[in-house]
């Protein structure tokens, strides 16, 4: 069978095969400007509820946000489906495994807090994925889940700019990817688990390249720290990372 295409022509490829590609650059623009904002604030929030807890972030990556959340937990794993991620993880020094957020390799009740960045986008069975990272987090636990957005300016820009190249022939389009308002992620939750907090990233910023002029980079990085707990604004992240109580 013929592989299915993306928007722009090219094959689209499986989550493994995509993100063992995208581990060659995939830190080439992250520490500073845009992406160092979404790290951040995705730290920010994480660190409310990872003190001294048992930790898994689910979709690790190369461990950029492990490394930060890894001194203040009281453990921490991290898991990925990409073998080339999970070796720039490991040189972080890392505990980390290869898996799948749908089948995780760990026994029920296993971690306090389970948290999942920039992951669940890419996951067509999103029901059997939140199942298991429940399934891993104690009663009484906490998953911390972030969501791309259709109700936001990032999926508008997203819809009408050209894909972004993640290496020589390969562009964001080659991988499967999702959109959930707050409303579906409730619905696609396991029962009974309870949304207790939420923080919306990338609510006024228009495109990543306004952050490579200093001055405008920095006026939009207050408006984002301001806009992403804001009761109403907060909605209108491009990402929703949406905290959830495991119930007891």
């Amino acid at each position: 069978m013929s592989r299915p295409t993306a928007a722009d022509g090219t094959t689209r490829l499986a989550n493994r095969a995509y993100y063992d590609e995208f581990s060659h650059r995939y830190e080439a623009e992250r520490g500073h400007g845009y992406h160092a904002l979404i790290d951040d604030l995705e730290v920010d929030l994480a660190l409310r509820y990872v003190r001294g807890a048992r930790v898994l972030e689910a979709g690790c990556g190369t461990g950029l946000i492990s490394e930060r959340l890894a001194p203040h937990a009281g453990s921490l794993v991290g898991l990925d489906l990409s073998s080339g991620m999970l070796r720039h993880a490991a040189r972080r020094g890392l505990t980390v495994v290869q898996g799948s957020v749908t089948d995780l390799p760990f026994p029920d009740e296993s971690f306090d807090v389970v948290c999942s960045f920039k992951v669940l986008a890419h996951v067509t069975r999103i029901e059997q994925a939140l199942r298991e990272l429940s399934r891993v987090t104690r009663p009484g636990g906490h998953l911390i889940l972030e969501f791309y957005n259709p109700l936001s300016l990032r999926y508008l820009v997203k819809r009408l700019k050209r894909p972004t190249a993640i290496s020589e022939g390969t562009t964001d389009e080659a991988v499967f990817t999702r959109y959930d308002t707050l409303d579906a992620v409730r619905r696609a939750l396991p029962p009974a688990h309870r949304v207790v907090d939420l923080r919306g990233v990338r609510v006024v910023t228009p495109v990543s390249t306004v952050f490579k002029v200093a001055t405008v980079g920095r006026l939009f990085r207050y408006l984002e720290w301001k806009a992403c707990d804001a009761p109403v604004l907060r909605r209108l992240g491009g990402f929703l990372i949406v905290v959830a109580e495991k119930p007891r």
